[in-house]
């Protein structure tokens, strides 16, 4: 190394700048800092302990500070942390690509089915859900946060149209329940904080798993039970591999969450990845499409091809519902 060059290494680091740049290099290293903790926990397949969790959610919006510090690394001529710049970079690149296989059923077609999933927060979006079930005409539809008042309002408007319905009955989020075109034969569904009933559909002769999702979310003090319940889901997806399963609802956990990950690694497939809808925001309602997170999720085995997968503007709530178009095919 020649003399120039060593002098410039030795002096690559904040303290050794000017007042100015010595301020971007170190803002742009608190920056890399904390990107690097998330990236860090994500890139290791874990999703930590408060704020992590929270923090992955929102993963693909990381790339907004890291891209504002790799500026400030420039404007100071902070080599070594443009170095740490386009490193994040590339991690977060990397993680943001969907996950979870994707290919085509085996077997020929034998039904087809419109399944839609919403959570109506506490009940105060039902009006609004009731009259998307009217347009969009599922086949089956999972509600969560369904509390009394909701239950009764969805039994009186749509139990002609949805003669078989599995609830779980309880005040706030707790209510949860589907309704169904087809005849229902009634699970023992998961256990859980929440409600998350589970049946078995009879659609058009086939028997198909049903289960809703709606464990808790990952807020502080509450990360382990979040966990828990999501490996309780993973679970139910486990329990019954020959027989054709939809897990939808509101997961409260996203594909940069190691714990919904590994839900998917049982054989499931995203609805919305199968038909590139995949990083469409359905949470926070009053920020997305612009910015959010994709939480709410329709979650299909092997059995299904998924097709004109749609995410609903629904008022009165904080989540948006997503609603897809499954076909089942017979496996061999």
């Amino acid at each position: 190394m020649d003399t120039a060059a060593a002098e410039r290494a030795a002096t690559d680091g904040p303290e050794h700048r000017p007042p100015g740049r010595r301020l971007g290099a170190w803002c742009a290293a608190l920056l890399f800092a904390a990107v690097s903790v998330a990236v860090g926990f994500r890139t290791a397949d874990s999703d930590g302990i408060t704020p992590v969790p929270q923090v992955l959610a929102f993963l693909p919006w990381l790339l907004a500070p890291t891209g504002l510090a790799l500026l400030l690394t420039l404007l100071s001529r902070w080599w070594l942390g443009t170095a740490w710049g386009v490193l994040l970079l590339g991690l977060l690149a990397w993680f943001i690509e969907p996950y979870g296989k994707v290919g085509d059923p085996v077997g020929r077609p034998v039904a087809e089915l419109r399944v839609l999933t919403s959570n109506v927060e506490f009940g105060q979006g039902t009006g609004s859900l009731v009259a998307a079930v009217r347009r969009e005409k599922p086949d089956i539809v999972f509600v969560q946060e369904c509390e009394y008042e909701c239950a009764a309002r969805l039994k009186d408007d749509l139990s002609q149209d949805y003669p078989h319905r599995r609830a779980v009955e309880g005040g706030g989020s707790e209510g949860s329940v589907i309704l169904s075109r087809f005849p229902l034969k009634p699970t023992d569904g998961v256990s859980g904080t929440m409600g998350m009933p589970g049946a078995v559909a009879d659609v058009d002769g086939h028997p198909v798993r049903l289960q809703l999702a709606h464990p808790m979310p990952p807020i502080p003090g509450q990360v382990d039970l979040w966990n828990r319940e999501l490996g309780a889901l993973r679970d139910a997806a486990t329990a019954d591999p020959g027989t054709p399963l939809v897990l939808a609802g509101d997961f409260n956990a996203s594909q940069d969450h190691a714990a919904f990950r590994r839900i998917l690694d049982t054989g499931l497939s995203d609805a919305a990845r199968l038909d590139d809808a995949d990083r469409t925001a359905t949470w926070p309602a009053r920020t997305a499409p612009a910015f959010g997170t994709q939480i709410d999720h329709v979650l299909v085995s092997k059995h299904f091809a998924a097709d004109r997968t749609r995410i609903l503007d629904v008022a009165d709530t904080d989540h948006r519902a997503v609603v897809t178009d499954l076909t089942l095919h017979e496996g061999r």
